[in-house]
């Protein structure tokens, strides 16, 4: 079983000297379930796995994103996540990350804690404000305000934390009322690590400061990993929390080795993606050869980030580079 967040090496924090564990160096990929048959994911997990990846996550969307049709093939996230851990025995799992609009609290709270125990302990608990307002129209899930969404989220916080660890949890707020939950069986983890994604700066980085274990933030360039670490650490003095204590973690597009077509293919999505010019949408891709790999691999821990997770979407994106990636660089940073 792999160690949790808290079975690392403590080292000085920045913040008064308080000791906290030192996140070491991980690598994990994402794959979007969409346009994608059961058999090829389940393949595709396995050999992932066996690379030594640190991490394995699915989406939590319903239609297909970001493409011209969304009624294309997607599999429903919780359904896929629990046929896939029993074809995993090392990587952590998650959804990156569930919509929290999606699903009641309480329910989010019962279907992790029996995924961790039929994970072996595996479950990184992912959550996000929601924002695909397609599906939400579409199955009849109120959308709220941003505002609402990011209410309703910093309360399911307190509910999932709640339920993960009393006995039983009580919680009157604008957007759920929840008395006396239980959750039994409790997590195998004494402490399941919630990760929560997004970067608004005023109100959501303030929850990660609050409640996170994990943050996620997807195509930054190091400049602007560290502005935003740095947000959420003012957050944090401002609630009391050490955010050292928290993993910085990165989603954004490999392509390692690869020939120049599929390098420029991929540049000018995330071009695209990002409305940015196709030499700063490289800053946010590992792109290129080894050593090209390496630099801007430190240049993010430099900022402050300690684990890649890296989007396979074929055909944008390659299993040979994935595979690769693993063979030549992972062993370089396995020493951390």
């Amino acid at each position: 079983m792999q160690p949790t967040l808290h079975d690392h090496d403590a080292i000085e924090s920045h913040h008064g000297g308080n000791r906290v564990d030192k996140h070491p160096i991980r690598f994990g990929v994402q794959t979007g379930q969409q346009n994608i048959e059961w058999e090829q994911l389940r393949a595709f997990w396995g050999k992932a796995d066996s690379w030594g990846y640190d991490s394995l996550w699915v989406f939590d969307h319903f239609y297909p994103i970001f493409v011209p049709n969304p009624t294309g093939p997607c599999m429903e996230s919780w359904t896929l996540l629990s046929a896939l851990s029993q074809n995993t025995k090392r990587a952590r799992i998650g959804a990156l990350v569930n919509g929290n609009t999606y699903r009641n609290p309480c329910l989010m709270a019962k279907m992790a804690a029996t995924l961790d125990q039929v994970s072996g302990g595996r479950l990184n608990l992912g959550l996000g404000a929601g924002w695909y307002e397609l599906e939400h129209r579409s199955f009849g899930i109120d959308f709220k305000t941003v505002g609402g969404r990011l209410q309703a989220l910093d309360e399911s916080c307190q509910i999932i934390k709640g339920m993960f660890t009393q006995e039983k949890t009580t919680l009157k707020g604008k957007h759920y009322n929840v008395v006396d939950a239980v959750c039994n069986p409790k997590p195998v983890q004494k402490h399941l690590p919630l990760m929560i994604g997004g970067h608004g700066e005023k109100v959501l980085l303030k929850i990660v400061a609050q409640h996170a274990d994990m943050w996620n933030m997807g195509n930054a360039d190091a400049d602007e990993m560290k502005r935003l670490i740095g947000v959420i650490e003012r957050h944090g003095d401002t609630v009391g929390r050490n955010t050292d204590e928290i993993e910085k973690t990165l989603m954004l597009a490999l392509c390692y080795k690869a020939p120049k077509q599929r390098e420029e293919t991929l540049a000018g999505i995330v071009t695209m993606m990002a409305q940015t010019t196709p030499d700063k949408a490289r800053d946010r891709i590992i792109i290129g050869g080894k050593q090209e790999c390496v630099d801007k691999i430190e240049r993010f821990i430099e900022a402050g980030v300690t684990h890649f997770i890296f989007m396979h979407n074929p055909p944008m994106t390659a299993e040979e580079d994935i595979q690769a990636f693993a063979e030549d660089i992972l062993p370089q940073f396995r020493s951390r």
